[in-house]
């Protein structure tokens, strides 16, 4: 008896259907697993995880904080670069800041939570803090010395031409960083303004912090994913006069010791060399 058409490619499918969940939803996920098992593999396969004494500690691939009962930056421990991930390196909420070069004027608000920082004023204030805990200059080009993007808001007699009739530090609503621009005294900012709606050009102020800052840019910007666990041979050697004296060891033994967690450049050429910080931080502790 031959099958209707229309029952005979249903059926047909219907086999497709199970073949197909069988090998792709069975036969294959399960293959993966298996493979991740294998000696050698089933470490990464679980996330490279890291432990200490039976207690997990971390991944290798994860960027974590080193911080005091405050949750300040433990003077003992190297320090990770920024993470805008969540409340900081949640891989749940793996993300960047989203906030390009032009971002450069902050939202001032009196309610806390409507303020936002710009992503200039978030390097400033972060090369501050750097700068600070390594006991090294923290400034940078077109930053403020109190942490904050140094922008102005220019208003020209004819928009964008003639002579400056009104200057405004944007970011700022107490004393502006400069007292005269263009021979007109600065104001300060008044919250709520949107001053570029108002005909004001926005005019970073480069000011006379060197052109190549001590603070490494990786240790004032997050990663693409906010959850690097490198840092750069550079920012790992700002931070060796500190972990050298918390730890009383030579600034030599400090050296060697980020010397033996930095990876090269994948296949000899491609990205940059990386410092592990959970494992560099390990070794500090005689764990690795």
């Amino acid at each position: 008896m031959r099958l209707p058409s229309w029952l005979s490619q249903h059926l047909a499918a219907l086999r497709a259907l199970l073949v197909l969940t069988v090998v792709t939803g069975l036969a294959y996920p399960l293959f993966l697993v298996a493979v991740g098992r294998l000696p050698g593999l089933d470490g990464k396969a679980g996330g490279s995880l890291v432990t200490v004494d039976g207690k997990r500690v971390g991944s290798s691939l994860i960027g974590q904080s080193f911080t005091d009962a405050d949750g300040n930056a433990d003077p003992r421990y190297f320090q990770s670069r920024p993470s805008a991930a969540g409340d900081g390196y949640d891989p749940t909420a793996t993300s960047a800041g989203n906030l390009g070069p032009e971002s450069v004027v902050d939202t001032l608000a009196d309610n806390p939570g409507d303020a936002s920082q710009s992503l200039l004023t978030q390097v400033c204030a972060r090369s501050l803090a750097v700068g600070k805990l390594e006991g090294v200059d923290g400034s940078r080009p077109y930053c403020t010395t109190d942490g904050v993007g140094a922008v102005l808001a220019v208003f020209h007699r004819d928009g964008l031409t003639g002579p400056v009739t009104r200057v405004v530090s944007v970011n700022q609503t107490g004393t502006p960083f400069v007292a005269t621009y263009g021979g007109v005294p600065v104001e300060p900012a008044t919250i709520g303004q949107d001053y570029q709606a108002l005909g004001g050009v926005v005019t970073p102020v480069r000011g006379d912090a060197p052109a190549h800052p001590v603070v490494p840019a990786d240790a004032v910007t997050a990663s693409a994913s906010g959850l690097d666990p490198d840092i750069s041979p550079a920012y790992a050697a700002l931070q060796v006069p500190r972990i050298a004296r918390e730890r009383g060891l030579t600034a030599q033994q400090v050296r060697e010791l980020i010397a033996g967690h930095t990876d090269d450049r994948a296949l000899g050429f491609l990205g940059e060399p990386g410092v592990n910080v959970l494992e560099l931080n390990l070794a500090l502790d005689g764990n690795r």
